[in-house]
Formats: structure tokens, C-alpha cells, sequence
């Protein structure tokens, strides 16, 4: 930076803009309450510095040289950053500005978190948000390297520089094919499910999903009988859909809709699965509690029994 760039000061930008605009040294110190001989000084102080002539003083008023007419809009256009610069710079810290990583994973994608994502959006039209399809372990390796703001998923283990909080407690339906000696009834129990064929997911990360589905048939004495373990919710759906057996879905899932499939609840209503929000325990960015503010108010409220971090 040369030194008569440094000397220059936001001021002097103000000052010779007022005058310029107003074509008059008179008319300008009116406009910004000061007095005009300061006001006179700043503007030939601007020209000292610049080592050019700006205003032609005139008997009743000023004219712009050519240099003056080029510094003119060029100060016009940095007054504007700079107050861009505020502006950007105070949404930020009201969480109204920058960028938001969001991890997510599994059937919530159907429901809940597009819900999340669309009314912050809405509330935060200029922050960017950015969606990463992670796993568990893949979201807790971006969290810890920043790479990830929060991420939503389900089973978490507790970290000590994470914190995770349940957000939604979603009951748990069985999807099976229309033609099912089942399909008629209005729910289910797990009791109506042991020995049939069951499709369970996902194999990996474990424990997760699948090991809550099985721990259902096992803490009731029941065998599941599974004939198949695939990776993700949709495939499971879609061998249901081929007539392949039955699967567990969160209410999130119900939005996912193949031909000749039929959703039935179950009847127990402790066949609950939580979705998490998890983020790093030392960001306590205006971002982040915008958007948790957001996920919170569009979110029922959980059940007393589950309400607050697990």
C-alpha cells in the first residue's frame, strides 16, 4: 500500500462526495452538520494527497475537473463497499449471512430434514446452505474437521467435544406388500411379524437401525426372520415392493411411495426412532443457533420423556 493511499481516510471520501454532489463547499457542510472551513481542508488535503486538482471553486460554487468526475465514482463505489462491507459483516453475526454444511443420512431426507432446510432457507435467504449424504462416522470426522456445521442422524454415540440433541422422536410403521395376508389389518404388533420375511437395513454403520428392529423381535422372545440386509431405506422399499418380505420404516419413510406397497403402524407406541442434531460442542456461532432455532420451531415438540439431549 503506497503512503498516499494509507493517509487517505473514509472522511475525506465522504467529504469531497458531498461536495461534488452538492456543488458547493456551503451546501455540503449543511448537509453533513460541520462547519465548512474543516470541510474545506479535507477536500484540499484529498488533493494534496492525490496530487491532483478534483473541483474547479467557482464564484458560485464548484465544478468537477476530469480527474475529479473519475475520483468521484470511484469513491461512490468504495463508500458502497464499505457499507456492504457492514452490513455483510453485522448479518453475519446475527446468523443471517455465510454458509451452513448440513450432514444428513437416512429416511429423515424424506420428511423432516427437507422441512428444516426449506424454512430456513426461507427465514435466511443469504446464507447458503449446503447438504453432504454422510453416514454417521462420516459425519462426525467432518464435524471434527470443520468441514460440516451440523449434521442429522440417527443412534449416536456419545463424543466428547460433540453435542447431540434428539429433535424428533418418530414412530416406527411396517411397509408390505398390497397383496399381504397383513395388508388389511390397521396396525400391527411385532408379534404379528415373527417368521415373516424380513428386508432390514442398513448393514452399516453399526449399531444402528437394523439393531433396533431386531432388538424388537429379541426382547419379546420372537424370531425375526430376515432374508435379506441392504444398504439403505429405498432398496428396502423396493424389494418390498417386488413382493420380497417386509421392512421397518420411521414415519419420515411414509413419504416415500412404490407402487403395490402398503404402510401400516405398529401397535406398541415405545417402537420409537430419534433423530439427532449433532455439532461440535465449542461453536456457539449466530449460524448455527439460527438454524437450530429453525430445526426447533418446525420440529413437534418431543414427548416429556424424551425431551432434551440423550
Amino acid at each position: 500500500m503506497s503512503s498516499r493511499l494509507g493517509a487517505i481516510e473514509f472522511r475525506h471520501l465522504r467529504y469531497f462526495t458531498a461536495v461534488a454532489e452538492a456543488r458547493s463547499f456551503r451546501a455540503a457542510a449543511q448537509q453533513l452538520h460541520v462547519s465548512q472551513p474543516p470541510l474545506t481542508r479535507q477536500v484540499q488535503q484529498l488533493e494534496e494527497l492525490l496530487g491532483v486538482v478534483l473541483l474547479e471553486r467557482q464564484p458560485r460554487g464548484v465544478e468537477l475537473t476530469a480527474a475529479g468526475a473519475v475520483f468521484l465514482e470511484e469513491a461512490r463505489n468504495l463508500l458502497a463497499l464499505a457499507e456492504q462491507a457492514l452490513d455483510r459483516t453485522q448479518m453475519a453475526a446475527q446468523g443471517q449471512l455465510g454458509r451452513l454444511d448440513v450432514g444428513v443420512y437416512g429416511s429423515a431426507v424424506f420428511d423432516a430434514i427437507p422441512r428444516v432446510i426449506q424454512a430456513f432457507r426461507v427465514a435466511h435467504p443469504k446464507v447458503e446452505v449446503v447438504l453432504h449424504n454422510l453416514d454417521r462416522a462420516g459425519q462426525i470426522k467432518a464435524l471434527r474437521e470443520r468441514r460440516l456445521t451440523v449434521g442429522f442422524n440417527r443412534f449416536f454415540i456419545e463424543e466428547p467435544d460433540l453435542v447431540w440433541d434428539v429433535v424428533l422422536a418418530e414412530a416406527l410403521n411396517v411397509a408390505l406388500p398390497a397383496g399381504h395376508r397383513l395388508a388389511d389389518r390397521s396396525r400391527l404388533t411385532i408379534a404379528d411379524l415373527s417368521g415373516e420375511a424380513m428386508v432390514v437395513y442398513p448393514r452399516s454403520p453399526r449399531p444402528g437401525f437394523i439393531d433396533q428392529v431386531l432388538g424388537l423381535f429379541h426382547r419379546r422372545h420372537l424370531t425375526a426372520q430376515v432374508v435379506q440386509e441392504v444398504d439403505d431405506v429405498v432398496t428396502a422399499i423396493a424389494l418390498v415392493s417386488s413382493g420380497f418380505g417386509l421392512t421397518m420404516v420411521s414415519d419420515s419413510a411414509l413419504n416415500l411411495r412404490l407402487p403395490g406397497v402398503v404402510y401400516l403402524p405398529l401397535e406398541r407406541n415405545e417402537a420409537l426412532i430419534d433423530l439427532c442434531m449433532i455439532r461440535r460442542i465449542d461453536d456457539d456461532s449466530a449460524l448455527l443457533r439460527a438454524f437450530i432455532e429453525v430445526a426447533r420451531t418446525v420440529l413437534p415438540p418431543l414427548p416429556d420423556e424424551l425431551a432434551g439431549a440423550r
